[in-house]
């Protein structure tokens, strides 16, 4: 899932941060958000019309990546990273493999998710979603960045209706997954660092497993094995052999892992044992998905292609759903990486992503008999698409927020959502009053509306595209003396500039917008909710991109509110 290690068991002193971030809802001005709408606007859709038999790739837009799926009958499940993001690992569920419902999250209160001091790219890395026949039970498990908990699962006879608290599991590494035999017995495999004293290059990863006791939900001590060294060819120094999944077919097994790290040497590859435990021997062919062969500056670029995972349909096919970015212009990846999917071809010895080793294009042939029904009556939209939300009822499932429930500061009335604002700004790494949603799209519009008259200069509330603490916009509106002001800053490696303020004249509501056309973004503000008029100019959008601001996370769009302002007109 990564190129670089992030120590897994990160512990930071949190006493006392909920009273301090809770003492903050006293004297403060009312500011409500209504009437969101976010607006994409990809030249590749417009381009690429679908016919009736279609249906788009990547299936979930924006940062949804690392890319976990199950099914039960006629059920399909399917879990993302999440990070610092809470809550946290979206759950989305289909019938066909096109229309994607998310069901909510997984880890959905602070007991199972503890990252209230993490980094926005630490957290929860590379879910794995299973379910066991054997006790009807789905299974997730991941590794958390954060509070020591390290690598964890949690259980559900029903994804739908709430997972179990966290039990810790005794082992080090990353990327677990679970993997049930025929006969009953269960094994973790994961990624882990090579024995002491025997590294041979940076990157040098294995693979381990793990006999797992089901009784007691944990690893059984002194099992553990190391079933790949390095990766398919250790003479080659690959890097990081990681997000492992163990298949069964036709009595024998096949071990699928990611490798070559997230960004463009990425692939996935595949090797086969007639034991669980291995010997593992790759296929000839590897790797069977990567799209690290093509030129630079192919149009349309899909990259990054890998850390995958197979499905079998109820009829005998297979679909793989895997993680890849689309670039803007200037190669920026601020969408982040996403979740893809395409048929995989297993009628030989070796499963083969079909189209995975050319240049992917984004439209697919839909599965037989199924009609493409995204964006209507409840599911997941991709291509081209519109997200209005009034903020005044029950706030969608892809609603998130930072470090921490969303609960803790908002409600939500008939005229939009009230947002009470914390003593942390956008910059701390802790628990931030805002509300995000993914940006999804290389070129978009998002608009709010916004009810606010600020008090003093230390009330501040409006947009902010994030990257992370260190890598952001901020868009909003503040006071100077009698005053009221827009401000917007550019936050750049944790060094902040005041790009422009604009006095403004505040009799009423403001609509705050931001329009991203690649890398060129515009923030604008409306008084009259039909004429926008622009602060700042066209500014660059690369600090929202992870090839500059570091990191495995996409970009948000928050609607933010602070008492803790420190942007000065």
């Amino acid at each position: 899932m990564k190129n670089r290690m992030i120590n897994p068991f990160f512990v930071k002193n949190k006493i006392g941060l909920a009273a301090v971030i809770l003492s903050s809802f006293g004297n403060i001005s009312a500011q409500v958000f209504s009437d969101f709408v976010y607006k994409g606007n990809d030249k590749i859709y417009a381009e690429n019309p679908l016919r009736t038999n279609e249906f788009y790739s990547p299936i979930l837009q924006g940062c949804y990546p690392d890319p976990s799926i199950t099914r039960k009958g006629n059920d399909y499940y399917l879990v993302n990273s999440s990070f610092s993001m809470f809550p946290g690992v979206p759950i989305f569920h289909s019938n066909d493999l096109v229309n994607w419902k998310q069901i909510g999250h997984v880890l959905d209160r602070p007991s199972q998710l503890k990252v209230e001091t993490a980094g926005v790219s630490e957290g929860i890395y590379a879910p794995d979603i299973k379910y066991n026949k054997y006790n009807d039970t789905f299974y997730m498990v991941t590794t958390q960045i954060a509070s020591g908990i390290g690598n964890m699962i949690v259980k559900t006879k029903d994804p739908a209706k709430g997972w179990s608290e966290v039990q810790k599991l005794n082992f080090d590494g990353i990327d677990p997954s679970i993997f049930f035999d025929d006969d009953g017995k269960a094994y973790i495999i994961h990624n882990d660092a090579p024995p002491k004293g025997t590294e041979q290059y940076s990157g040098h990863r294995v693979i381990k497993m793990w006999d797992y006791d089901l009784e007691k939900d944990q690893v059984v001590a002194g099992s553990d094995k190391i079933i790949v060294n390095g990766g398919v060819d250790i003479t080659q120094k690959p890097i990081w052999i990681e997000g492992p999944h163990l298949y069964k077919k036709n009595g024998k097994y096949y071990l699928m892992c990611a490798e070559g790290g997230t960004g463009g040497n990425h692939s996935e590859v595949i090797f086969m044992s007639d034991s669980p435990k291995g010997p593992f021997i790759p296929a000839l062919n590897n790797p069977i998905l990567t799209q690290r062969y093509f030129p630079k500056d192919r149009r349309d670029k899909v990259d990054w292609a890998g850390h995958a995972d197979l499905i079998e349909t109820p009829d005998g096919k297979y679909y793989g759903v895997f993680l890849a970015i689309r670039p803007n212009e200037k190669n920026r990846v601020n969408t982040g990486r996403e979740t893809f999917i395409l048929p995989v071809d297993w009628s030989g010895t070796y499963p083969v992503f079909e189209n995975g080793l050319v240049p992917m294009k984004p439209v697919i042939k839909m599965p037989n008999g199924v009609s493409n029904q995204t964006g209507k009556t409840g599911f997941f939209p991709n291509g081209n698409f519109t997200f209005s939300d009034h903020l005044n009822n029950t706030l969608d499932n892809r609603w998130i927020a930072m470090r921490g429930p969303k609960e803790n500061f908002i409600n939500v009335t008939k005229n939009g959502v009230k947002i009470n604002s914390f003593t942390t700004n956008i910059k701390d790494k802790a628990p931030v009053s805002a509300l995000f949603h993914r940006q999804q799209h290389a070129s978009f519009e998002a608009t709010v509306n916004l009810d606010f008259k600020p008090k003093s200069e230390k009330e501040l509330a409006g947009i902010s595209c994030y990257q992370n603490e260190k890598f952001n916009y901020v868009f909003g509106l503040t006071k100077k003396g009698k005053d009221f002001y827009l401000v917007l800053e550019r936050t750049e490696k944790g060094n902040s500039v005041l790009l422009k303020s604009e006095k403004i004249s505040l009799n009423k509501n403001v609509k705050l917008q931001v329009v991203a056309q690649g890398d060129d973004y515009q923030f604008n503000y409306s008084l009259d909710g039909n004429h926008f008029m622009n602060v700042g100019g066209t500014v660059s959008g690369d600090i929202l991109s992870t090839d500059v601001a570091g990191g495995f996370t996409g970009g948000l769009i928050g609607l933010y509110s602070t008492s803790a302002n420190d942007i000065q007109p």
